[in-house]
């Protein structure tokens, strides 16, 4: 009884420790847009731009401060003999003082002008934060990609490991049947031997898909910033392209030109980057601020007294204006200004080092998804006369007019084909994905959904 219990906590506990969760590409997705390390630090990043906007325009408003004071003193006077105005000495008693004075004041100033700049500079920050939402955006059609990426090599890797073992299954099989074969006389003991060597290696193939599989899954789950210590299923699946479908995968794109066009339309970093030229314009605004003259003005009122319910009877208020006219800043106004103007054509040459980026990326895309295409149409067609000729050539085999030889090597063909297959699958699909994203078509926010996970 007790032997039936501890074998019953045995299977219990491997059954616990070997559940899997099912993880779809679409839950993955939503899981990456939620907890990616890089991608939360970018939200962070867009709560200070934020801040920095708030910030300007309170530079627009008058400040008010308010403070308060309380001071008490005493002096003390140990006494003695003192003359009157006749010459009298008199005796003058010890004392002790005390004195006490609260006091409470308000006060504030405003920046009436000063050359636009407190202006330019809230316009800088709305541009700057515009900016960051822009490249936010594309940050998460890059997270989405990735993900995706991510997610299809591991039913690659899933897929291939597939094709490994039924190649070590077969291999094993065809071991078993000239080992017989051999026991009886019909096939020489070379044959045999070659035919082990090939299950071994079959056998190796598989081993290191098994690895591949493991590796390209924590790839995944560390992105997601899972626990790698837990068990996932995933449980989507490649869509299969075949010549008949093949047109509603190819329908998004057009030609070079107009992709390119359309990219620079709607490519949010592409935006962006427009974003921050305009804001380092607004920078040099408010850098030529300190050529002008500066008007401040200020505002007070304070009350004193040396009891708390005599404050407020006696009030002084006050108002003062300022004005300033900067003669010489030791250089500091213009080289600001320079410093301000230098940015403003780094920003401008940003802006065309990454239009030429998505030229390239759209042109190279586009020829690159053309390859895989046409590459996958081979592929498809490989497989079906790789399959035919292994088939014919055991039969030949079987039939003593082949060789083991060919045999081997029809079987090498059929098992490279089957390979080229499912990786021609896979980078027809991750060109398609990397080439959308190029023309900003990558949509994301149906995946911004809560998850449980």
């Amino acid at each position: 009884m007790k032997k039936g219990m501890i074998l019953l906590l045995v299977i219990l506990t491997s059954t616990a420790s070997f559940s899997q969760t099912d993880l779809t590409l679409d839950e993955a997705i939503q899981i990456a847009l939620q907890r990616n390390s890089a991608l939360i630090k970018a939200k962070y990043n867009l709560e200070n731009s934020k801040a920095s906007v708030k910030s300007a325009y309170g530079n627009l408003l008058p400040n008010l401060g308010i403070r308060s004071g309380w001071d008490w003193g005493r002096v003390e006077d140990p006494g003695g003999t003192q003359l009157d105005a006749l010459g009298n000495p008199y005796t003058v008693p010890p004392t002790s003082t005390d004195t006490r004075n609260y006091n409470v004041g308000a006060g504030g100033s405003v920046t009436l002008f000063d050359g636009l700049a407190n202006y330019a500079n809230v316009s800088a920050a709305k541009r700057n934060l515009e900016a960051n939402e822009l490249n936010l955006d594309k940050f998460k059609r890059d997270v989405v990609q990735t993900t995706t990426i991510y997610y299809y090599t591991i039913l690659k890797d899933k897929a291939l490991l597939k094709v490994k073992e039924e190649n070590f299954k077969y291999n094993k099989k065809l071991l078993e049947t000239i080992t017989e074969k051999n026991r009886l006389g019909s096939v020489p003991v070379a044959d045999l031997y070659a035919q082990q060597v090939q299950t071994g290696a079959a056998e190796v193939e598989m081993i290191r898909a098994k690895n591949n599989v493991d590796n390209s899954q924590n790839t995944l789950i560390n992105y997601l910033a899972l626990d790698v210590l837990k068990e996932y299923n995933f449980v989507s699946k490649i869509d299969t392209v075949t010549n008949e479908n093949i047109d509603y995968y190819t329908k998004e794109f057009d030609d070079i030109s107009t992709m390119v066009n359309y990219a620079l339309k709607k490519r949010t970093d592409y935006l962006g980057q427009k974003k921050i030229v305009e804001g380092t314009l607004e920078n040099i605004t408010v850098a030529k601020g300190g050529y002008w003259p500066s008007l401040t003005g200020g505002y007070n009122f304070s009350t004193t007294a040396v009891a708390v319910d005599k404050l407020f009877d006696r009030r002084v208020w006050g108002l003062n204006l300022n004005l300033s006219f900067p003669i010489f800043s030791n250089f500091n106004t213009s080289a600001s200004v320079q410093f301000a103007k230098v940015k403003n054509l780094t920003a401008q040459e940003d802006l065309n080092a990454l239009e030429r980026q998505i030229k390239i990326e759209i042109k190279q895309g586009y020829l690159n998804f053309e390859a895989v295409t046409k590459a996958l149409d081979v592929a498809i067609k490989t497989v079906k006369s790789a399959a035919e000729n292994r088939r014919i050539q055991y039969e030949r085999y079987n039939l003593g007019s082949g060789t083991f030889l060919d045999v081997l090597q029809s079987d090498r063909d059929y098992q490279k084909a089957l390979s080229q297959r499912i990786e021609a699958e896979f980078n027809f699909h991750s060109a398609r994905e990397a080439l959308l994203n190029s023309l900003g078509k990558l949509d994301y926010s149906k995946y911004e959904k809560t998850n449980n996970k």
